[in-house]
């Protein structure tokens, strides 16, 4: 799995013209899964996503977590994060999971972040036309690889 995880004052996902998700202070988390990806790789991930300490505590330093901060997480699939530039200037997806394997997956990371975080995650909608806007903070992104564990 690779996540590209952005800290946010603000953020929504709409399909259609429809708003299906929003969230206020908290991370945007966009996920690929490739075929090889076990439920390690989400118990890794999820964990890392919601410990991770990228939130400013009383002094500025960025030392708390979205779980610390109460803050929220909007979770949106991206199997473009798994492109290869390689060859060509046409990126090759061959890497991603296809649908009937990378939706299990999907569905079971979401459920596993739900309960890290201790509320409920926004998603967009697997495999749907998106678009997400967002209020990147800091600018703060980071980009995890689970098969690298970094």
């Amino acid at each position: 799995m690779r996540a590209i995880i952005q800290r946010v004052s603000e953020a929504s996902v709409s399909i259609g013209g429809q708003v299906r998700g929003a969230i206020q202070i908290g991370l945007v988390v966009l996920l690929a899964v490739e075929e090889a990806d076990t439920p390690e790789d989400i118990e890794w991930l999820s964990g890392k996503i919601v410990r991770l300490r990228i939130f400013p505590d009383d002094n500025g330093v960025m030392n708390r977590s979205a779980q610390e901060v109460g803050g929220d997480v909007l979770l949106i699939s991206q199997f473009t994060l798994f492109a290869s530039t390689k060859k060509g200037n046409r990126p090759s997806y061959t890497r991603a999971a296809r649908p009937e394997i990378a939706i299990p997956l999907y569905d079971a990371f979401s459920r596993r972040l739900t309960e890290g975080l201790g509320k409920a995650v926004r998603t967009g909608e697997f495999g749907a036309d998106m678009k997400v806007s967002l209020v990147n903070d800091g600018p703060v992104t980071i980009v995890i690889d689970s098969k690298n564990r970094e």
